[in-house]
């Protein structure tokens, strides 16, 4: 029979050996890497995801990230060539390619952030500062980016470190500045729209000086016209007139007479102060004009003719 101290110590060895062969392997997952080190001294990377295997209790397993990690730069305040302020919001793309100089160098991703930072300040400032507020704005942002990520991938290979990217988010005037620039467009188009107005009054005004001029010209002929044709009328009517009077004097007496009449006796009002042998009533005693012989005198014989 077995003694129950063999079964103890068997049940202990086997407790032993688990307990072995559970620190002997470790896993890695897809998202990490992982350094291992023993006794302090790294030995190993591994960057495969899976089971793999260690010395029992004198090796440590590190973590490491391998994905794309972010940094995100507070805002700074840079100085342009032209002396223009900027604020510069950034932010950067990063991995880690080197897990034991990574570690070696930094040891964290809380230190390899505050590291980062400081040398993407420094690449800000000196890449801005060579360049003018137009071509950050504008003109060559694409560019810049791409020469501070440069040098921030130069200088972070020390810590084994690789920057994918480095944008910046927003490059723009300090608030009191660009107050002072919006201050300054508002002025200038105050100035432009100002300046549009008094060209348009004065277009306006030409354009009125010229209609009235031409409407002055064209109302002055018109009356030229109309006096030309007026006089021509007159004269016609004269003609007629002086044609008719030849013809016969009596009828054309009698016509103006009538005229003077339709003139002078006007509806309410039919006063005149005039004498009553005036020629101007000559028609009312007779409807020829003539003078009326006195009551009892005979008309005067023709004179004989003298022999």
């Amino acid at each position: 029979m077995r003694s129950p101290v063999t079964g103890i110590v068997t049940l202990i060895l086997l407790l032993i050996a688990a307990v072995i062969a559970y620190s002997s392997v470790f896993t890695v997952d897809q998202t990490e890497q992982a350094l291992v080190v023993r006794l302090g001294d790294p030995v190993d990377v591994v960057t495969d995801a899976g089971l793999h295997f260690k010395a029992p209790f004198i090796d440590t397993v590190i973590p490491v990230d391998k994905r794309i990690l972010d940094l995100e730069n507070p805002s700074q305040e840079v100085i342009a060539s032209d002396q223009k302020r900027l604020v510069v919001d950034a932010f950067a793309r990063y991995r880690i390619k080197n897990a034991l100089r990574f570690y070696q160098s930094v040891g964290s991703i809380q230190a390899a952030n505050i590291q980062l930072t400081t040398l993407l300040n420094a690449s800000l400032r000196r890449v801005l500062g060579e360049v003018t507020f137009i071509q950050v704005v504008r003109d060559e942002r694409e560019a810049l980016m791409a020469r501070i990520r440069d040098q921030l991938d130069k200088e972070a290979d020390a810590y084994g470190i690789q920057v994918v990217d480095v944008r910046i988010r927003r490059a723009d005037l300090p608030e009191q500045n660009s107050q002072a620039v919006y201050q300054r467009m508002q002025t200038e188009r105050q100035r432009e729209a100002a300046e549009f107005r008094a060209q348009g009054a004065q277009k306006a005004q030409e354009i009125k000086s010229n209609a009235d001029r031409e409407s002055t010209v064209i109302v002055a002929e018109a009356n030229s016209t109309a006096e030309q044709v007026r006089g021509e009328g007159d004269g016609e009517r004269n003609r007629l007139f002086a044609e008719a009077y030849g013809k016969d004097p009596d009828f054309f007496a009698f016509y103006r007479s009538m005229t003077a009449y339709e003139n002078g006796l006007k509806n309410g009002d039919t006063r005149f102060l005039l004498q009553p042998d005036s020629d101007f009533f000559k028609y009312f005693g007779s409807p020829s004009g003539k003078p009326q012989a006195a009551p009892g005198i005979a008309a005067a014989s023709p004179a004989a003719p003298k022999p």
